[in-house]
């Protein structure tokens, strides 16, 4: 079961049926679906995913996600996952645009890190970052990630692929080691990828 985390500022928690509303309303931001490398989706599918959230992921204990708040306002999501797109688990984090500019981008990413050492067991973990997005590689260089190779889309658009090490020795048997059967079906979970922060 996804757990309630909290970091000096910020307290991640699962989502509650009734953060609908603020999930849609981060992932219907045009600007935040540019740095995230992904098309602003249709209304209905957002709230689509949303239900698979409530419905299936979290019943079916399929991997972590959170909603992320701050003095009691919601200002992201964040996840980490086993994904077709690395060799082990993905960190994916998006920001709504009022929360951009506070360093919370490289507080979330701190404690995702150590929740992958600490809960999930592995020695490492990754992140996808779209080449353009300067502060998020920026924030990803200081936190100790390094450059494992160039993703390009079929669009031509360029993403970086980044590891960084976790501090925990390595365990082939984490214990949630599905990979998700939604990742990057139509209609349902997005690829999340980070927002802007420093």
């Amino acid at each position: 079961m996804t757990p309630t985390l909290r970091t000096e500022r910020m307290t991640l928690t699962p989502y509650r049926p009734e953060d609908e509303d603020a999930f849609v309303g981060l992932l219907r931001d045009e600007e935040v679906c540019r740095w995230m490398g992904q098309e602003r989706a249709p209304e209905a599918d957002l709230r689509a995913v949303f239900k698979v959230i409530m419905d299936e992921i979290y019943p079916q204990n399929r991997f972590d996600l959170w909603a992320v708040w701050l003095d009691g306002a919601y200002v992201g999501h964040a996840e980490i996952k086993k994904t077709g797109n690395v060799d082990g688990y993905e960190m994916i984090a998006a920001f709504v645009r009022d929360s951009w500019g506070k360093g919370l981008g490289s507080e979330l990413v701190t404690e995702l890190i150590r929740y992958a050492a600490r809960t999930l067991r592995v020695d490492r973990v990754y992140g996808m970052v779209g080449a353009e997005n300067a502060a998020s590689l920026a924030l990803c260089a200081r936190l100790g990630f390094t450059f494992v190779r160039d993703v390009v889309g079929d669009d031509g658009s360029v993403t970086k692929m980044l590891v960084v090490p976790t501090g925990a020795a390595p365990n082939e048997t984490a214990p949630k080691e599905a990979t998700d059967p939604a990742e990057g079906a139509p209609g349902r979970e997005p690829a999340l990828r980070p927002s802007p922060q420093s």
